[in-house]
């Protein structure tokens, strides 16, 4: 969802604020708040599902023989996420449309997006619009700002206390209490940029709610736009820091990278560092995911990853 906001998002936002036209017109002002609002869902529920997974793996009696998850229950879970923050995010269709304004001095026709519901739509879909719109701070400052934030330090304060200093050391080895210590250096990580970036938007709707007269709408703009590229940013940063806190699918992302720059051609030479590197991320990968391994396969000439 990331790549999505980066790929359509960003260039829609840019074009606008050099030609002052919208691309797309009506459309990209009903879809871009649409994916951008889903864009903070998906990153909520994600971090609410995560903080419940650490919480199950750090607090299991026989948390040393947990089978991985299948993929159907991930894809399963994922599909709730995603529809469940899309599903949220329908009212923005609604409430967003096409504006035209033209300069005094100049003369010329600027587009920009607004935030008033169609006269057009059902009385009855009509009232449910302008009910979110009034509480649309609020639903935002609650669901996407306080919910994954406190959802995640409530689940990290309680998995400690459940668990306790001994209990840790005395249920997992060495090398399984590192690797949950870095899937919760990695949560953590992820809820501290995403409050960052999602701070400064919050505040601004604070402000502007109770200071909407005195504002300009130059200076309205100049907010909408700093915190759109806070939102770029933080869906720039995610995929990076997941890449190099999480080992395995860091080892895993440099190895399909470097198949398709060699061509997923076999390689004498590097077949045995290929095996090698691809056991130490298999043995890295079922400690992280809480299975131990119980006898490691033998180093076999398979190539390259591909």
């Amino acid at each position: 969802w990331d790549f999505l906001i980066l790929f359509f998002c960003l260039p829609v936002v840019i074009f606008n604020e050099i030609t002052k036209k919208r691309l797309l017109g009506d459309v990209s002002c009903r879809i871009v708040p649409f994916m951008e609002v889903s864009s903070l869902g998906v990153t909520t529920f994600s971090l609410c599902a995560l903080g419940i997974d650490r919480f199950h793996a750090a607090t299991s009696p026989q948390a040393s023989t947990r089978p991985i998850e299948q993929c159907q229950s991930i894809i399963a879970k994922l599909a709730v996420i995603w529809v469940g923050s899309m599903t949220l995010s329908v009212p923005e269709i609604l409430l967003w449309q096409l504006a035209r304004d033209t300069s005094p001095v100049s003369g010329v026709v600027t587009e920009f997006c607004t935030m008033k519901p169609s006269s057009n739509l059902p009385e009855s879909i009509y009232s449910l619009v302008l009910t979110y719109q009034n509480a649309r701070m609020w639903w935002y400052f609650g669901c996407y700002f306080c919910l994954p934030v406190l959802f995640t330090v409530s689940c990290q304060l309680v998995t400690r206390r459940v668990r306790g200093p001994d209990k840790k050391s005395e249920s997992r080895g060495a090398k399984q209490g590192q690797a949950e210590g870095h899937l919760n250096c990695t949560i953590i990580a992820l809820t501290v940029i995403y409050g960052l970036c999602t701070t400064p938007e919050n505040v601004c709707n604070i402000v502007v709610a109770y200071m909407s007269p005195d504002v300009s709408k130059q200076t309205l703009d100049l907010l909408n736009l700093i915190n759109q590229f806070f939102l770029f940013f933080k869906c720039s940063v995610t995929p990076v820091l997941l890449l190099c806190l999480c080992r395995p699918l860091g080892q895993a992302f440099m190895d399909c990278c470097c198949c398709c720059c060699e061509g997923c051609g076999p390689d004498s030479s590097s077949s045995e560092s290929s095996a090698d590197s691809k056991l130490k991320t298999e043995m890295s990968s079922s400690i992280f995911f809480d299975k131990p391994r119980e006898t490691p396969p033998p180093l076999l000439a398979l190539g390259t990853p591909c």
